[in-house]
């Protein structure tokens, strides 16, 4: 089975750039699936960023990453990242990497998900 181990987290200032890291651990193959990045802000829901289809042609933001943030894949790594820059103190939460068998951006249709990875950014 296929696990998602997330790096890349760690306390940042308001107005930086930080890449996450996304690394699909053996199982299934990595490159049929699309891969999608989530987060949750302190007593909150889980919401979704990016998401990015298997082939790498396909993505889509959430409102919250459009212009600020791009993710990106290296299917011969079995990597997948989320660079977000222009930071803010919104933007503190633990981000998740999922893995999804189709395009998707509901939580709910993605079966892998890592163990999540902290971001906190201060003002």
């Amino acid at each position: 089975q296929m696990q998602l181990v997330e790096s890349g987290g760690g306390l940042v200032q308001a107005g930086d750039s930080l890449r996450l890291s996304c690394n699909a651990t053996s199982g299934r193959t990595f490159s049929t699936y699309a891969m999608g990045w989530f987060r949750q802000p302190p007593g909150k829901e889980r919401e979704f960023l990016a998401v990015i289809a298997w082939s790498g042609h396909s993505v889509k933001y959430a409102d919250s990453m459009r212009g600020r943030g791009t993710i990106s894949r290296d299917n011969a790594k079995n990597m997948a990242y989320l660079q977000i820059n222009s930071l803010k103190p919104e933007d503190t939460a633990v981000y998740f990497c999922a893995a999804s068998p189709g395009y998707s951006w509901h939580p709910r249709d993605f079966d892998t998900w890592g163990q999540g990875t902290q971001v906190t950014v201060s003002s």
